[in-house]
Protein backbone atom coordinates (compact mmCIF):
# COMPACT_ATOMS: atom_id res chain seq x y z
CA UNK A 1 0.00 0.00 0.00
CA UNK A 2 1.67 3.15 -0.75
CA UNK A 3 1.87 6.15 1.25
CA UNK A 4 -1.37 8.00 -0.36
CA UNK A 5 -3.33 4.88 0.14
CA UNK A 6 -2.19 4.43 3.73
CA UNK A 7 -3.65 8.09 4.67
CA UNK A 8 -6.78 7.13 2.35
CA UNK A 9 -7.34 4.41 4.73
CA UNK A 10 -7.05 6.92 7.96
CA UNK A 11 -9.39 9.18 6.55
CA UNK A 12 -12.10 6.39 5.78
CA UNK A 13 -11.18 5.29 9.45
CA UNK A 14 -11.68 8.55 11.25
CA UNK A 15 -15.12 9.30 9.20
CA UNK A 16 -16.38 5.57 10.56
CA UNK A 17 -15.54 7.03 13.64
CA UNK A 18 -16.96 10.23 13.54
CA UNK A 19 -20.04 8.56 12.26
CA UNK A 20 -20.24 6.85 15.72
CA UNK A 21 -20.25 10.34 17.76
CA UNK A 22 -23.27 12.53 18.87
CA UNK A 23 -22.96 16.14 19.83
CA UNK A 24 -24.49 15.74 23.29
CA UNK A 25 -21.45 12.87 23.76
CA UNK A 26 -18.98 15.32 23.34
CA UNK A 27 -20.48 18.07 24.81
CA UNK A 28 -21.87 20.02 22.03
CA UNK A 29 -25.72 21.50 21.80
CA UNK A 30 -27.79 19.17 20.03
CA UNK A 31 -29.92 20.15 16.68
CA UNK A 32 -32.68 17.77 16.90
CA UNK A 33 -34.14 16.11 13.46
CA UNK A 34 -32.36 19.11 11.21
CA UNK A 35 -28.96 17.33 11.12
CA UNK A 36 -28.16 15.93 7.53
CA UNK A 37 -24.94 13.51 8.37
CA UNK A 38 -24.97 11.16 11.02
CA UNK A 39 -22.47 11.76 13.66
CA UNK A 40 -20.59 14.72 14.00
CA UNK A 41 -19.59 17.01 10.90
CA UNK A 42 -16.61 17.43 9.99
CA UNK A 43 -16.20 21.13 11.36
CA UNK A 44 -17.50 20.24 14.86
CA UNK A 45 -14.59 17.40 14.98
CA UNK A 46 -12.28 20.46 13.66
CA UNK A 47 -13.08 22.85 16.41
CA UNK A 48 -12.56 20.08 19.26
CA UNK A 49 -9.51 19.62 18.31
CA UNK A 50 -8.22 23.05 17.65
CA UNK A 51 -7.61 22.42 14.04
CA UNK A 52 -9.18 24.20 10.55
CA UNK A 53 -12.24 22.47 9.10
CA UNK A 54 -9.70 22.57 5.60
CA UNK A 55 -6.95 20.78 6.95
CA UNK A 56 -9.30 17.81 8.53
CA UNK A 57 -11.72 17.74 5.79
CA UNK A 58 -8.02 17.34 3.32
CA UNK A 59 -7.04 14.40 6.66
CA UNK A 60 -10.15 12.65 6.28
CA UNK A 61 -9.76 12.35 2.01
CA UNK A 62 -6.22 11.23 2.45
CA UNK A 63 -4.49 14.52 1.34
CA UNK A 64 -2.68 15.66 3.99
CA UNK A 65 -0.56 14.17 7.29
CA UNK A 66 -1.06 15.13 10.90
CA UNK A 67 1.58 16.01 13.15
CA UNK A 68 1.50 14.08 16.77
CA UNK A 69 0.10 16.66 18.39
CA UNK A 70 -2.78 16.67 15.67
CA UNK A 71 -3.66 13.24 15.80
CA UNK A 72 -3.53 13.10 19.98
CA UNK A 73 -6.06 15.88 19.59
CA UNK A 74 -7.97 13.74 17.36
CA UNK A 75 -8.00 11.04 19.11
CA UNK A 76 -8.82 12.71 22.65
CA UNK A 77 -11.90 14.20 20.81
CA UNK A 78 -13.25 10.75 18.73
CA UNK A 79 -12.58 8.62 21.98
CA UNK A 80 -10.33 6.49 20.70
CA UNK A 81 -9.27 3.56 22.73
CA UNK A 82 -5.82 2.93 22.98
CA UNK A 83 -5.92 0.05 20.41
CA UNK A 84 -7.63 2.79 17.83
CA UNK A 85 -5.28 5.61 19.50
CA UNK A 86 -2.03 3.15 18.12
CA UNK A 87 -4.05 2.34 15.05
CA UNK A 88 -4.27 5.82 14.18
CA UNK A 89 -0.34 6.41 14.58
CA UNK A 90 0.88 3.32 13.03
CA UNK A 91 -1.21 4.45 9.63
CA UNK A 92 0.13 7.95 10.01
CA UNK A 93 3.91 7.11 10.47
CA UNK A 94 4.90 3.48 11.17
CA UNK A 95 7.82 2.09 9.68
CA UNK A 96 7.48 0.00 7.17
CA UNK A 97 8.33 -3.52 7.68
CA UNK A 98 9.99 -5.35 5.17
CA UNK A 99 11.94 -8.52 4.43
CA UNK A 100 10.02 -11.34 5.93
CA UNK A 101 9.07 -14.65 4.84
CA UNK A 102 5.97 -14.94 2.94
CA UNK A 103 5.03 -18.31 5.07
CA UNK A 104 5.79 -18.93 8.68
CA UNK A 105 6.90 -21.79 10.31
CA UNK A 106 6.60 -22.58 14.11
CA UNK A 107 9.50 -21.67 16.23
CA UNK A 108 10.88 -24.78 17.66
CA UNK A 109 10.48 -23.64 21.43
CA UNK A 110 6.93 -23.12 20.53
CA UNK A 111 6.12 -26.56 19.04
CA UNK A 112 8.07 -27.87 22.39
CA UNK A 113 5.63 -25.68 24.68
CA UNK A 114 2.99 -27.37 22.74
CA UNK A 115 4.21 -30.68 23.41
CA UNK A 116 4.43 -29.76 27.17
CA UNK A 117 1.27 -28.47 27.44
CA UNK A 118 -0.84 -32.21 27.38
CA UNK A 119 -4.10 -30.84 29.58
CA UNK A 120 -4.43 -27.62 27.21
CA UNK A 121 -5.60 -26.85 24.45
CA UNK A 122 -2.75 -24.50 22.70
CA UNK A 123 -2.08 -23.56 18.80
CA UNK A 124 0.57 -21.37 17.38
CA UNK A 125 -1.01 -18.43 15.61
CA UNK A 126 0.75 -16.49 12.59
CA UNK A 127 0.12 -13.46 10.34
CA UNK A 128 -3.15 -13.18 9.49
CA UNK A 129 -4.18 -15.73 12.22
CA UNK A 130 -2.19 -18.27 9.92
CA UNK A 131 -2.38 -22.05 12.28
CA UNK A 132 0.74 -22.62 12.44
CA UNK A 133 1.24 -25.75 14.95
CA UNK A 134 -1.22 -26.99 17.71
CA UNK A 135 -1.63 -29.40 20.40
CA UNK A 136 -3.89 -32.59 20.19
CA UNK A 137 -5.90 -31.05 23.13
CA UNK A 138 -6.59 -28.04 20.45
CA UNK A 139 -7.64 -30.34 17.50
CA UNK A 140 -9.81 -32.17 20.10
CA UNK A 141 -11.26 -28.64 21.16
CA UNK A 142 -12.11 -26.93 17.84
CA UNK A 143 -11.19 -29.07 15.12
CA UNK A 144 -8.51 -31.79 13.18
CA UNK A 145 -6.20 -28.71 11.75
CA UNK A 146 -4.20 -31.33 10.29
CA UNK A 147 -7.18 -32.52 7.80
CA UNK A 148 -7.32 -29.36 6.33
CA UNK A 149 -5.30 -28.02 3.42
CA UNK A 150 -3.18 -25.73 4.22
CA UNK A 151 -4.35 -22.67 3.15
CA UNK A 152 -7.81 -23.04 5.18
CA UNK A 153 -5.63 -23.19 8.57
CA UNK A 154 -6.18 -19.72 9.60
CA UNK A 155 -8.57 -19.01 12.59
CA UNK A 156 -10.47 -16.39 11.72
CA UNK A 157 -11.68 -18.21 8.37
CA UNK A 158 -12.41 -21.06 10.29
CA UNK A 159 -14.46 -18.77 12.44
CA UNK A 160 -16.67 -17.43 9.46
CA UNK A 161 -16.87 -19.93 6.93
CA UNK A 162 -16.30 -23.40 9.02
CA UNK A 163 -19.28 -24.63 10.20
CA UNK A 164 -18.26 -26.89 12.80
CA UNK A 165 -16.31 -24.42 14.01
CA UNK A 166 -18.59 -21.82 13.94
CA UNK A 167 -20.89 -23.70 15.60
CA UNK A 168 -18.69 -23.75 18.70
CA UNK A 169 -19.19 -20.45 20.00
CA UNK A 170 -22.55 -19.83 21.75
CA UNK A 171 -21.41 -15.54 21.46
CA UNK A 172 -20.35 -16.24 18.26
CA UNK A 173 -20.42 -12.05 17.14
CA UNK A 174 -18.09 -11.75 19.87
CA UNK A 175 -15.72 -14.28 18.48
CA UNK A 176 -16.11 -12.86 14.76
CA UNK A 177 -15.60 -9.45 15.62
CA UNK A 178 -12.44 -9.81 17.45
CA UNK A 179 -10.96 -11.66 14.56
CA UNK A 180 -11.84 -8.74 11.78
CA UNK A 181 -10.40 -6.04 15.02
CA UNK A 182 -7.32 -8.37 14.82
CA UNK A 183 -6.57 -8.19 11.33
CA UNK A 184 -7.74 -4.73 10.65
CA UNK A 185 -4.71 -3.72 12.97
CA UNK A 186 -2.53 -6.03 10.93
CA UNK A 187 -3.51 -4.34 7.87
CA UNK A 188 -1.95 -1.36 9.50
CA UNK A 189 1.24 -2.81 10.44
CA UNK A 190 1.61 -4.71 7.15
CA UNK A 191 -0.53 -3.03 4.88
CA UNK A 192 1.55 -4.28 1.94
CA UNK A 193 0.84 -7.72 2.71
CA UNK A 194 -0.95 -9.85 -0.29
CA UNK A 195 -2.14 -12.86 1.52
CA UNK A 196 -3.66 -10.62 4.22
CA UNK A 197 -5.19 -8.61 1.05
CA UNK A 198 -6.52 -11.87 -0.26
CA UNK A 199 -7.92 -13.14 2.94
CA UNK A 200 -10.05 -9.92 3.34
CA UNK A 201 -10.87 -10.12 -0.24
CA UNK A 202 -11.76 -13.46 0.00
CA UNK A 203 -13.86 -13.27 3.49
CA UNK A 204 -15.61 -10.44 2.39
CA UNK A 205 -17.02 -11.72 -0.73
CA UNK A 206 -18.28 -14.81 1.40
CA UNK A 207 -19.64 -13.24 4.30
CA UNK A 208 -21.66 -10.56 4.58
CA UNK A 209 -21.11 -9.67 8.07
CA UNK A 210 -17.38 -9.96 7.73
CA UNK A 211 -17.69 -6.99 4.86
CA UNK A 212 -19.67 -5.32 7.04
CA UNK A 213 -17.38 -5.11 10.15
CA UNK A 214 -14.44 -4.70 8.67
CA UNK A 215 -15.87 -1.23 6.77
CA UNK A 216 -16.01 -0.21 10.28
CA UNK A 217 -12.44 0.07 10.95
CA UNK A 218 -13.09 -1.46 14.38
CA UNK A 219 -9.30 -2.13 15.89
CA UNK A 220 -8.18 -4.36 18.80
CA UNK A 221 -5.61 -6.22 19.77
CA UNK A 222 -6.16 -8.46 23.64
CA UNK A 223 -3.52 -10.58 25.72
CA UNK A 224 -6.17 -12.18 27.43
CA UNK A 225 -10.05 -12.79 27.82
CA UNK A 226 -12.72 -15.36 28.00
CA UNK A 227 -15.29 -17.04 25.64
CA UNK A 228 -17.61 -19.82 25.92
CA UNK A 229 -17.29 -22.92 23.73
CA UNK A 230 -20.12 -25.32 23.27
CA UNK A 231 -18.20 -28.77 22.57
CA UNK A 232 -20.32 -31.58 21.04
CA UNK A 233 -18.91 -33.90 23.71
CA UNK A 234 -18.21 -32.81 26.85
CA UNK A 235 -20.94 -29.83 26.64
CA UNK A 236 -20.43 -25.98 27.04
CA UNK A 237 -17.48 -24.40 28.88
CA UNK A 238 -16.26 -21.06 29.85
CA UNK A 239 -12.66 -20.74 28.95
CA UNK A 240 -10.19 -18.39 29.69
CA UNK A 241 -7.87 -17.79 26.68
CA UNK A 242 -4.27 -16.09 26.66
CA UNK A 243 -1.77 -14.79 24.19
CA UNK A 244 1.76 -15.20 24.79
CA UNK A 245 4.34 -13.57 21.95
CA UNK A 246 7.28 -15.21 20.98
CA UNK A 247 10.00 -13.14 21.26
CA UNK A 248 12.42 -14.59 18.55
CA UNK A 249 9.54 -14.18 15.89
CA UNK A 250 6.93 -11.16 17.54
CA UNK A 251 4.68 -12.13 14.61
CA UNK A 252 3.90 -15.38 16.15
CA UNK A 253 1.65 -15.99 19.56
CA UNK A 254 0.88 -18.85 21.25
CA UNK A 255 -2.61 -19.08 22.59
CA UNK A 256 -3.86 -20.94 25.45
CA UNK A 257 -7.81 -22.00 26.63
CA UNK A 258 -7.67 -23.18 30.28
CA UNK A 259 -10.68 -22.61 32.61
CA UNK A 260 -10.76 -21.80 36.49
CA UNK A 261 -10.17 -25.14 38.90
CA UNK A 262 -13.09 -25.98 40.86
CA UNK A 263 -15.68 -25.36 38.05
CA UNK A 264 -17.78 -27.33 36.04
CA UNK A 265 -15.61 -26.26 32.86
CA UNK A 266 -12.57 -27.12 34.25
CA UNK A 267 -13.71 -30.45 35.23
CA UNK A 268 -14.71 -30.96 31.33
CA UNK A 269 -11.68 -29.99 30.06
CA UNK A 270 -9.96 -32.78 32.54
CA UNK A 271 -12.62 -35.06 30.65
CA UNK A 272 -11.90 -34.02 26.73
CA UNK A 273 -8.05 -34.28 28.03
CA UNK A 274 -8.36 -38.00 29.13
CA UNK A 275 -10.31 -38.94 26.01
CA UNK A 276 -7.26 -37.71 23.62
CA UNK A 277 -5.22 -39.45 26.44
CA UNK A 278 -6.73 -42.18 25.75
CA UNK A 279 -7.05 -42.10 21.85
CA UNK A 280 -10.97 -41.75 21.89
CA UNK A 281 -11.04 -38.42 20.26
CA UNK A 282 -14.09 -36.72 19.45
Amino acid sequence: MTGDAHRGELGDFLQARRSELSPDMVGLPGTGNRRRVRGLRREEVAALASISTDFYTRLEQGRRRASEEVLSALARVLRLSADERDYVFELSGREQRSGRPAQQQAQPQLRRLLDDLAATPAVVLGRRTDILAWNPMAAALFTDFGRLPEKDRNFVRLVFCDQRVRGLYPRWEYAARNGVAQLRREAAQDPDDPQLAALVDELSAQDTDFRRWWTAHQVAVRGAGSNQVRHPVVGDLTLDWAALVCTADPDQQLFTWTAQPGTPSHDALRELASRVSAGVLP
